[in-house]
C-alpha cells in the first residue's frame, strides 16, 4: 500500500468514526480500519489539517479531488465557517444554485398534457402513480425479477466481472428509498425501503439505480478492474462526502433511461407486467422525463433549510408545491435533508445524471468508462460547462 493511499484510507475510516455513514463502503486492509476503530477518534480540525498535509504531497488528479472533498466536510465538522452552497461545492465540485421556479411551471405544463383525467396537476400526477403501484408484499419478489433481466442487459451493454452477486433485504424506517450496500468481493446487499408507496416506473428505476447498470455494476467492475487489477487500493473505500458521489449518482440515475429506453425496456417491463402490476411504459417513460427538472426542487429546498433559514414544515410545503409530492414522501425527502451524510448529497442527483448524460451522449463505451475507470468529476463539470 503507497503511504498516500493508506493516509487516504485512514482520513476516510477516521471521519466515519464522527459521523456514521461517512464511509459509504470499505473492502480495504481489514488491520488498518481495526486500528482506526481501536485508537481513540481523531479531533475534526486534526483531521482538516491532515487532509490539508495530503493535499500538499499529491498532484492533481482523482485522488487529489477526493482527498478535497474529504477536507471540506472535516472543516464544516470542526466548525469553520462557510456556506452551504460552499460546503457543497468543496465537497463535490458543483455549486448549488436557486433553480427558478418558472423551470418547474413548465414541467407541470408538460405534466398535464400527458397525465390521464381531468383536474389540479398534483392530484392527477397521484392517481396516476397511485394506479400502477406495486403492493408491499409483491416488492420484493419484483425487484429480485428486475435484478435478473438487468443483469443480463447490463452484461450486454457493457459486461461485468465473474463471480459478481447481489442479495436483497426488505427495511423499513430509513431516510432513503433503497441503498447499496457495496460488501467486497464483487458483492453488494441492496436494501428497499417499505415504508414507502412505490408505482412500477419507480421500481424499475429504483432497481436499475442501485444494481445493474447502476451502484452495483460500478462498484463491482472497479473492484475488480482498478483494485483487482491495478492495485489501487484508494478504491476500495467510497466516501460519501466527495467527487465519487456526483460520479456515482449520475451513474446510477442514467443507467434507468439506457435500459429502459434501450431494446431491452420491453423484457424490463414484462418482468412487472408478470406480477399483474399494469402499465404503459412509453407513456411512463414521457411522464419520467416531463418531471424530471422538478428533482432541482429538492437541491432548492435544502438552500432553502440551510441558506435562507427555512423551516422543516416551509421546506416540505416547498417540495408539495414545486415537485408534486405527496405530504408522505416530502416528509420523507426533508428527513434525508436533515441528515449528516445527506444534508449536501441531495445535489448529486440531479447534477451527476446532468453532467454523466452530457458526458455519454448515447455511446455505451462512454457509459462504460464511467463504470470501469477513475472518471473526475471534473472531467464531466468542465466540457459541461465549455
Amino acid at each position: 500500500m503507497t503511504d498516500t493511499a493508506e493516509r487516504y484510507l485512514r482520513l476516510g475510516l477516521e471521519l466515519d468514526r464522527h459521523v456514521d455513514g461517512i464511509v459509504d463502503a470499505y473492502f480495504g486492509p481489514p488491520e488498518l480500519a481495526a486500528a482506526v476503530e481501536a485508537a481513540p477518534p481523531v479531533e475534526p480540525r486534526a483531521l482538516a489539517a491532515a487532509a490539508e498535509s495530503l493535499l500538499d504531497e499529491l498532484e492533481d488528479g482523482w485522488l487529489r479531488d477526493q482527498v478535497a472533498g474529504l477536507r471540506t466536510y472535516a472543516g464544516a465538522l470542526a466548525g469553520q465557517s462557510g456556506s452551504y452552497a460552499d460546503e457543497v461545492e468543496g465537497c463535490y465540485g458543483v455549486r448549488p444554485a436557486h433553480t427558478d421556479e418558472a423551470v418547474f411551471t413548465a414541467a407541470h405544463e408538460r405534466l398535464d398534457e400527458l397525465l390521464p383525467g381531468a383536474g389540479p396537476v398534483p392530484e392527477r400526477y397521484e392517481a396516476w402513480r397511485t394506479s400502477m403501484r406495486v403492493p408491499a408484499e409483491q416488492v420484493e419478489g419484483t425487484v429480485a425479477a428486475v435484478i435478473e433481466e438487468a443483469r443480463a442487459q447490463t452484461h450486454a451493454l457493457v459486461g461485468l466481472p465473474e463471480g459478481e452477486e447481489v442479495e436483497l433485504e426488505m427495511v423499513r424506517d430509513e431516510p432513503w428509498l433503497a441503498f447499496n450496500h457495496y460488501l467486497g468481493d464483487l458483492r453488494s446487499r441492496i436494501a428497499v425501503n417499505l415504508d414507502l408507496p412505490m408505482s412500477a416506473i419507480e421500481l424499475l428505476h429504483l432497481t436499475v439505480h442501485e444494481a445493474y447498470a447502476g451502484h452495483h455494476a460500478e462498484r463491482c467492475s472497479k473492484e475488480h478492474l482498478l483494485v483487482r487489477g491495478r492495485g489501487l487500493l484508494e478504491e476500495t473505500i467510497v466516501l460519501v462526502p466527495t467527487p465519487q458521489s456526483l460520479v456515482a449518482e449520475g451513474i446510477a440515475e442514467l443507467a434507468p433511461t439506457l435500459l429502459l429506453e434501450g431494446e431491452g425496456g420491453a423484457a424490463l417491463a414484462a418482468v412487472v407486467h408478470d406480477a399483474g402490476i399494469d402499465f404503459d411504459l412509453a407513456h411512463a417513460l414521457a411522464v419520467e422525463r416531463a418531471a424530471e427538472p422538478l428533482g432541482w426542487a429538492a437541491v432548492n429546498a435544502a438552500l432553502l433549510l440551510y441558506d435562507k433559514g427555512a423551516s422543516k414544515a416551509e421546506a416540505q410545503a416547498y417540495l408539495e408545491r414545486w415537485s408534486l409530492m405527496n405530504p408522505e414522501v416530502a416528509a420523507h425527502v426533508v428527513r434525508f435533508l436533515g441528515e449528516p451524510t445527506s444534508r449536501t448529497y441531495v445535489i448529486t442527483y440531479p447534477a451527476g445524471r446532468k453532467l454523466c448524460r452530457a458526458y455519454v451522449a448515447g455511446e455505451p463505451e462512454r457509459f462504460r468508462r464511467l463504470l470501469t475507470e477513475q472518471v473526475r468529476g471534473r472531467d464531466l463539470v468542465e466540457p459541461a460547462a465549455r
